[in-house]
């Protein structure tokens, strides 16, 4: 307690503290899982694998192990001649940057792509969540509250955070996460949660106002960096913008976004250079906080949680420039963990105060999942937005969207 209190964190620990009741509660209830579309989706892309495999059997003139980077290399880089060959001490890689570079140009390695992602679909979410299902036909997480340094909470057995929702395909595994008959499951999202507090944090006028005067945040980017009026960004610029936002938090460098957006290293390098001068309490807050922690040898949240960046001080240039990254991150995503857990405790003690037959079931990220009775959703989606936008009250408000549905998919719309 000494060591706490001396440190700051004393606040930090009491959030902790009140968490656990919410985390055990929502271990306790769970989350209820379709079975059976589970076993029906796992047949289906047992069917997709095995087309796949024989379709690159075909290309390749005769059977391996595509599971196999030595054997697989092999086939498209031995035999096959295809290009971007690397050769490593065990042969030829066969990683998804180096496959992705020949997407679209050779038949094979676009089999191959598939064929992985249905065969990770099937082992990792088919199979792993049907090993876990309860004699109540319910998933139970177990939630970790130390696990991740940022201070963000994640889960084990099976780990929610990462169910795909990048593809299409992967999308579909949020369709067998149900509300029982005569219940309903709701949705909460923070809007841009890391960007409202970048923008809190840095007390950078342009981007506040852009939040304000509630702007499409991504398109204001655009027309700044761009230079042209709003009406005038495409969905071009406006994608590139978003990837500038949210690089920014991560410390991007211009190989990387150059690499993100598809143009030169010199256009990304001039986007960077753009966005910092239209914001440029950005680069002065991300700076200052670099400097801070080469001093102190950490960095902490708004709400004072610590995270040591020893990497500041190693010799390895490639390790400092990891510790920069972390130091510039871990404030703003590390707030944004601490704001939804305030969130959380919020939404639990208001459901349970207002009596109503509604409980919290699931936390990802900056998402909260509610399942409810039908005659208490309505309540139970305005407590919930409610709760979530006045976690914390900064300059630029915080915002969350609710959607309801019959399955996580439905409600997350």
């Amino acid at each position: 307690e000494k060591l706490v209190e001396e440190q700051g964190m004393t606040r930090l620990l009491h959030f902790e503290q009140q968490l656990t009741v919410v985390l055990a509660a929502m271990e306790h209830d769970g989350i209820a899982i379709d079975r059976q579309g589970v076993e029906d989706f796992g047949v289906y892309l047992s069917e997709q694998i095995e087309e796949m495999q024989q379709m690159v059997y075909d290309e390749a003139g005769h059977t391996f192990n595509i599971g196999s980077p030595k054997q697989l290399g092999e086939v498209l880089f031995g035999e096959m001649q295809l290009p971007h060959g690397k050769k490593t001490k065990t042969g030829y890689s066969t990683n998804a940057d180096i496959l992705e570079k020949l997407r679209g140009e050779y038949a094979i390695v676009d089999y191959v792509l598939k064929w992985r992602q249905y065969a990770k679909l099937k082992s990792t979410y088919v199979d792993g969540l049907s090993k876990v299902i309860r004699a109540d036909g319910r998933i139970h997480t177990c939630f970790k509250q130390t696990e991740t340094r940022t201070g963000r909470i994640s889960s084990t057995e099976p780990n929610m955070q990462n169910i795909p929702v990048r593809t299409e395909l992967g999308k579909e595994m949020r369709k067998f996460f149900v509300a029982p008959r005569g219940r309903i499951l709701l949705d909460a999202d923070y809007s841009q949660i890391e960007l409202r507090i970048l923008a809190n944090l840095c007390e950078d006028a342009n981007m506040q106002q852009a939040f304000l005067s509630g702007a499409d945040i991504h398109a204001s980017t655009a027309a700044q960096v761009f230079g042209v009026p709003r009406e005038a960004v495409t969905p071009q610029m406006r994608s590139a913008a978003k990837a500038v936002n949210f690089g920014i938090i991560y410390g991007i460098g211009a190989y990387s976004l150059s690499q993100d957006i598809g143009v030169s290293v010199r256009e990304a390098d001039r986007y960077i250079k753009r966005y910092l001068e239209n914001f440029p309490r950005v680069e002065q807050f991300m700076t200052r906080i670099v400097e801070d922690a080469e001093r102190t040898g950490f960095v902490s949240t708004l709400f004072g949680r610590r995270r040591e960046v020893p990497e500041l001080k190693s010799h390895n240039k490639i390790q400092q420039a990891a510790g920069r990254r972390i130091a510039m991150n871990t404030p703003i995503q590390g707030t944004a963990a601490d704001i939804i857990k305030i969130a959380m405790i919020r939404v639990y003690r208001r459901l349970a105060r207002e009596q109503l037959d509604a409980r919290l079931i699931l936390q990802v990220h900056d998402e909260l999942i509610v399942e409810a009775a039908v005659q208490d959703a309505d309540r139970a989606a305005v407590i919930l937005r409610e709760e979530m936008e006045h976690a914390w009250d900064m300059a630029v408000p915080l915002t969350a969207e609710v959607g309801k549905g019959e399955s996580w998919y439905a409600a997350k719309g």
